[in-house]
């Protein structure tokens, strides 16, 4: 979401943040694993990027420039630094209605993949996050992060590897009994 070059007022501000409004959230929600914690993280976030707004460089990624401010201030938190000092390293029926059995498969499926995520290192959830729920493009997350695209990549791929190993573990001790 680039900012054409124009005046940065309170109105062009929430004409870009609010749409962001369920986005932010929902990655906070992810980051602190409370919703009380994440409403008052996106709050922050929202009071420091309108603090900052005159220091938004038009023409450049107001997406990437809000989240990042939100990830700065949850790693700022109480929490966030708790969180990064445990961390030690860096097919449907072919009918339009799913049959109540693929309904509770894929419900299944999601309630594995949240569990997953979850015991993910911070750094490995959020890059997953960032990718493949907001969608973000790689360039995106370099910005975010402020890392290079080449970092993100490999992290990405590294998170990926370590959502399937625990899924994969996850589903050998359910076919083992355990």
């Amino acid at each position: 979401m680039e900012v054409p070059d124009q005046r940065l007022t309170a109105a062009t501000f929430a004409d870009l943040a609010l749409p962001l409004f369920d986005q932010l959230y929902n990655f906070a929600r992810w980051l602190t694993q409370d919703a009380t914690e994440a409403e008052d993280l996106v709050q922050e976030t929202y009071v420091k990027a309108l603090r900052g707004f005159s220091g938004f460089q038009p023409g450049t990624n107001f997406r990437a420039w809000i989240f990042r401010i939100l990830r700065n201030a949850f790693l700022n938190s109480r929490a966030g630094l708790k969180i990064m000092a445990l961390d030690p390293d860096d097919e449907e029926p072919a009918s339009d209605a799913p049959s109540p059995e693929a309904v509770l498969v894929a419900q299944a499926n999601r309630d594995s993949v949240r569990a997953a995520l979850t015991e993910l290192a911070l750094p490995q959830r959020e890059i997953l996050l960032l990718c493949e729920v907001e969608e973000m493009s790689y360039e995106e997350i370099a910005q975010v992060l402020a890392i290079p695209i080449g970092t993100v990549m490999s992290r990405l791929h590294r998170a990926r590897k370590a959502l399937r190993a625990v899924l994969l573990g996850k589903s050998q001790g359910a076919s083992h009994g355990l």
